[in-house]
């Protein structure tokens, strides 16, 4: 994803005078073609996180579009308030692309494993948060990224993940994407999780389980109208991240939800990480599956949410036209 989201920031500079780059250490050789083309457009600054947010900032301001690049645990827990004030407060036009999102660096540890940036941006008021699912959507959601107003927060996987979405158009940045229809639930998910979701309703189409699939790019601004959509087709309803359940897409959804009608006969579960700081070593998808956010787990806490419909004499099929 990294690759892709680079390139397209390229192609976007050659077209567009205002587009500049800011990395933060990514190593040599990242973007030498910017480096050499567009050198008054291209920053390689050394560690120094906060300082790279206030640049950015300041390019902004005189009317650049900004886009910044290094791994998530650095871009919102080390320079929290510079995003805060100088980019939201001020509705800069810097794009964060934070690498390295969820479980990606599992194998350093707590402390380069970003398990609430989501959380963390989406309480920022005038910030965008984005989560892509493959190099596909990526390069679709950067294009659509040059004009949109304000900052944005673009959480990245490791790279070379599976695609499991389609270019077919634009991307809409604040739109959910339909992946799959089905009947007898709905998952709803966001970045790299998606292709984990796919697998479980392939795996409840298995067992007779017609499962659709909703996908939200864009956790914030969410769109609250395809949730409700979805969820009013369906008897179960369960949301999947890779990111802590405080504050992430789960609990962004469960908002929606409580505030709407529709729960009174329906279910309602959130898969993700609990609120801990992992305790056993492993890579990504290793930590994923610890947690439950696995293919095999996400069909389980569906048939799990089914039978208690039964138990309750509650139609477990609602006509889609309804």
């Amino acid at each position: 994803m990294r690759e892709t989201s680079l390139k397209t920031v390229f192609e976007l500079a050659r077209k567009d005078e205002r587009v500049f780059f800011i990395g933060s250490d990514l190593g040599y050789g990242v973007l030498k073609e910017f480096k050499k083309e567009i050198p008054s457009r291209f920053f390689m600054e050394g560690v120094s996180e906060a300082n790279i947010i206030g640049m950015a900032a300041g390019l902004a301001m005189e009317g650049q579009i900004v886009y910044v690049s290094t791994i998530a645990t650095f871009l919102t827990r080390r320079c929290y308030e510079q995003v805060a004030v100088d980019l939201c407060m001020h509705n800069a036009n810097v794009r964060l692309l934070a690498t390295s999102g969820g479980y990606v660096n599992a194998p350093l540890g707590p402390t380069h494993q970003a398990i609430e940036d989501i959380a963390i941006f989406r309480a920022l008021p005038n910030m965008t948060v984005l989560a892509p699912a493959d190099a596909v959507e990526m390069r679709r959601l950067i294009l659509a990224t040059l004009d949109h107003p304000g900052p944005i927060y673009v959480r990245m996987g490791k790279g070379h993940d599976a695609v499991v979405t389609k270019d077919d158009g634009p991307f809409q940045i604040g739109k959910a994407v339909t992946i799959r229809e089905g009947s007898d639930a709905v998952l709803l998910t966001t970045g790299v999780s998606l292709q984990v979701c796919v697998a479980a309703a392939d795996l409840l189409k298995s067992k007779g389980i017609e499962a659709g699939i909703l996908h939200l790019p864009t956790i914030k601004p969410l769109d609250a109208e395809g949730i409700l959509a979805a969820v009013q087709r369906v008897p179960v309803a369960i949301s999947v991240e890779e990111h802590t359940l405080m504050g992430g897409l789960g609990g962004a959804i469960a908002e929606v939800l409580c505030e709407s009608d529709l729960l009174a006969e329906r279910r309602f579960k959130r898969i993700g990480i609990p609120d801990v700081f992992a305790d056993k070593y492993g890579d990504q998808i290793g930590l994923m599956k610890y947690y439950g956010i696995s293919p095999e787990n996400i069909a389980e806490q569906v048939l799990a949410l089914r039978s208690t419909l039964r138990s309750r004499a509650i139609p477990v099929r609602i006509d889609r036209a309804a």
